[in-house]
């Protein structure tokens, strides 16, 4: 008797006994360099042009917080917090969990854009979560290595982002 095979098994690809099939590829040499040069860029932007303001009072920042309705307290929070984010996305072993950290702050930022300051620039949000998710995607590995390292029990079969 012979065997059969099915032909969603005949297409199937056979798995490589020497790479799991949970391992994902590296990612080549210029891929890292552009998702480093993007880490870059993010936290300057984060740092200077957004933080900035917030942590020095600028008049306009304070306008729009005004406008929120939180008053100062939370401009200082949300520019610590864009701050230290800032510091992290360039910190090898934390980039990962600080893009992840301020895709959530981006989130809160959309949802104060459209529902407190008339949805203008609701966009610019959108776009930096974009990027933060591509350098997010990108060190899922990293992210992965540090829960292990803190602790946390990452589940199996996840890849991260």
């Amino acid at each position: 008797m012979t065997a059969t095979t099915t032909p969603a098994a005949a297409s199937a690809p056979a798995a490589s006994p020497a790479v799991p099939a949970s391992a994902p590829a590296a990612p080549s040499r210029r891929a890292d360099t552009g998702v480093r040069a993007l880490q870059i860029v993010l936290a300057l932007f984060f740092a200077i042009p957004s933080a900035g303001p917030k942590l020095v009072g600028h008049s306009s920042a304070a306008a729009s917080f005004d406008a929120i309705g939180l008053g100062d307290w939370f401009m200082y929070l949300v520019g610590a917090l864009e701050l230290a984010g800032a510091v992290a996305l360039v910190v090898p072993a934390l980039s990962g969990v600080a893009a992840l950290a301020l895709i959530g702050l981006m989130a809160g930022a959309l949802v104060t854009q459209i529902a407190f300051l008339g949805g203008q620039f609701w966009y610019t949000p959108v776009i930096f979560a974009v990027l933060l998710a591509v350098v997010a995607r990108a060190r899922r590995d990293r992210t992965a290595a540090l829960l292990r390292r803190v602790g946390g029990r990452v589940p199996s079969g996840t890849r991260g982002v």
